[in-house]
């Protein structure tokens, strides 16, 4: 055993609680220093990060030039780049602020535009599958249930560090919403859904070939979860893009209007065909605000056409 895994065995058991009151007050304390002070150090712990992170410097780099090769120079690419490590850093102190506020101290800084599309597709009383991505500041995506009054429930996979676990569902919990983990949450989420709640889906991270299908992303095939075609499919319920940005007033939650949901009898072209129109609703907003959007530091192309298929397993007669 490495001794990364006996110190995950140790945090995970008994000194799980201590750990995660340690991060937890650590955050608030972070997340209490003045604004001009928090916004300069997330910015600099971004570019920190560019600079120490040889890796994911290399990943973001790669995809940028690779969505933006031929409309931007070495140079452009390299300065977006380095915005885009910012808003990690910002996301990071944004997070540890949220903490030193009550709900009304920090419902101050959150606008919504289209109230009225969630509030339509809501009256249909199937519930509200809600497309988002890891953009802005996604962390505090479920300040925006509380604003608009209805359960908000994200499916999420969860940590191997429970510690570092439970402080994310503290933070996105405490004002009435829920998680709902990945494996094995379909039966949740219907249940969710036939109570008429929200329940937010993630779908711009890449997946093995088994449980997506190949779309068009920056003019690139990108493997893209399924799962909200197959569930939008099942139950009806009307399908609707939330994307939290990043603004010099706060932040400002775009609502966009329900995407049409096309059912032509073949399955597996209704799959393809509703989950590229949810994946160009995130090809939008991210084009609009490229530096946002926390993905380009994800293989979001990983997964390649025509990969293999996993092995059968041999027959038992």
């Amino acid at each position: 055993m490495s001794m990364v895994q006996k110190f995950y065995r140790i945090a995970n058991g008994v000194f799980s609680s201590g750990i995660t009151s340690f991060i937890w007050h650590t955050a608030g304390c972070i997340g209490a220093l003045p604004d001009y002070i928090r916004i300069n150090t997330g910015r600099m712990l971004g570019r920190i990060i560019l600079r120490c992170d040889s890796r994911h410097r290399r990943i973001a780099f790669k995809n940028l030039l690779s969505a933006y090769g031929d409309a931007m120079s070495d140079a452009e690419i390299l300065s977006l780049c380095r915005k885009v490590f910012e808003n990690l850093g910002l996301v990071f102190m944004e997070v540890c602020w949220s903490l030193t506020k009550d709900q009304p101290a920090l419902f101050r800084h959150f606008r919504i535009e289209g109230r009225h599309h969630m509030r339509e597709a809501h009256k249909k009383g199937k519930g509200v599958l809600v497309l988002t991505a890891h953009f802005g500041n996604w962390e505090l995506l479920t300040v925006i249930g509380a604003l608009l009054g209805y359960p908000f429930r994200i499916v999420y996979r969860p940590m191997d560090f429970s510690p570092l676990e439970n402080v994310v569902i503290r933070l996105r919990t405490r004002f009435g919403g829920d998680m709902i983990p990945k494996k094995k949450g379909f039966r949740k989420i219907l249940n969710s859904l036939g109570r008429n709640e929200l329940v937010g889906l993630l779908m711009d991270q890449n997946v093995a070939c088994r449980e997506g299908v190949f779309i068009p992303f920056f003019n690139m095939p990108a493997c893209t979860n399924k799962g909200l075609a197959l569930l939008a499919l099942k139950t009806g319920a009307p399908v609707i893009p939330l994307f939290l940005r990043r603004d010099e007033n706060g932040y400002t939650a775009e609502i966009w209007p329900e995407i049409p949901l096309t059912r032509t009898g073949d399955k597996i072209k209704d799959i393809e065909i509703n989950t590229e129109a949810y994946t160009r609703a995130i090809e939008e907003i991210v084009r609009q605000y490229p530096d946002q959007w926390f993905g380009w530091l994800h293989r979001r192309w990983n997964t390649r056409p025509f990969c293999e298929l996993p092995l059968q397993k041999p027959s038992d007669h």
